[in-house]
């Protein structure tokens, strides 16, 4: 497996190395609001969304006028948290998952001139993300945890082993769309942007059809260009 990581990076490096040859590129770094869907239909409940960090470099190719193509290798912490009760309390319980991803992204931009320095931006595209490493932490009134979390290559269903167990084990590789919309300065670019897994976590059921269990991001993000 760490063959096949390290395949998966070689390959995004190449391609932003190749694509910065001639083109531009950034360093971006920002705060993620991460959670994973909750029902069938693929809604999150707001209370579970969990603070976490992305960073990675992106480039930037000219395709036709407007329009640009930007992949890029990002390193994007994901996850959600479930409490109840307030810490010190009796039936106090709180569990986080918080897995990191190696990301590439290929995102479709159309960057509209604003000024002679600035450019509204907005764009949309799919990534394939790579599960690297995370943790899992249980706290509660009684009992406190922490384990490293577990990718598989297959799609676990572990919501009846233990507690917990389902955001202990997840499955290994990530997909989806995202989304983004920003301003582009002469040397910085600020944007809002928004991850829509595709991916099931894992199932706990022998049912993949739903939509349940599925990472969302929300991400605010400042480029570097250079």
């Amino acid at each position: 497996m760490k063959t096949k990581i390290l395949s998966f990076c070689a390959a995004a490096l190449m391609l932003a190395t190749a694509a910065n040859a001639q083109r531009g590129a950034q360093i971006r770094a920002g705060v993620n609001l991460a959670n994973i869907s909750v029902n069938d239909e693929g809604g999150v409940n707001s209370a579970n969304n969990l603070t976490s960090f992305q960073v990675g470099v992106l480039t930037d190719i000219p395709l036709a006028g407007i329009v640009h193509l930007q992949p890029g290798l990002i390193y994007s912490g994901k996850g959600s948290k479930v409490q109840r009760g307030e810490e010190g309390e009796l039936g106090y319980y709180k569990a986080t998952v918080n897995p990191y991803y190696l990301e590439i992204p290929a995102t479709v931009l159309l960057k509209i001139p604003l000024s002679q320095n600035s450019r509204f931006i907005a764009g949309a595209g799919p990534y394939l993300g790579i599960g690297v490493n995370g943790k899992r932490k249980i706290e509660s009134a009684i009992l406190n945890t922490e384990r490293s979390i577990k990718f598989s290559n297959d799609d676990p269903t572990t919501f009846n082993e233990d507690e917990g167990a389902a955001l202990g084990v997840l499955r290994r590789f990530d997909y989806g769309f995202n989304s983004t919309v920003g301003i582009e300065g002469k040397s910085l670019v600020l944007s809002a942007n928004y991850g829509y897994g595709l991916a099931k976590l894992q199932s706990g059921t022998d049912n993949g059809a739903d939509n349940n269990n599925k990472n969302r991001v929300l991400s605010f993000t400042v480029g570097f260009k250079f």
